[in-house]
């Protein structure tokens, strides 16, 4: 599993409240969005998120990888940007 991939496609969902809307969102299947989610959350050993027929919302661990998954992915565009400009 590519993890950077997982906490973009993660957040995604977050973002947008749900599987479809993440997926359309990323151009993916809404298979492959809900089995990348899946897989980390199966990596993490927890639930990241509270899932319903309608909404998704964050369970407590969720809520911190969120937050920590922002950080890590807004360090990797910010070093990638940095590169580019050298």
């Amino acid at each position: 599993m590519d993890r950077l991939n997982a906490m973009k496609v993660f957040l995604a969902v977050v973002e947008a409240g749900g599987f479809s809307a993440a997926a359309r969102r990323l151009d993916m299947s809404v298979p492959s969005v809900t089995r990348l989610v899946a897989e980390l959350e199966a990596h993490l050993g927890t639930r990241l998120l509270q899932r319903t027929t309608r909404r998704v919302n964050l369970t407590p661990a969720g809520q911190q990888y969120a937050e920590q998954a922002h950080m890590i992915l807004l360090a990797v565009d910010n070093a990638f940007a940095m590169v580019q400009d050298s």
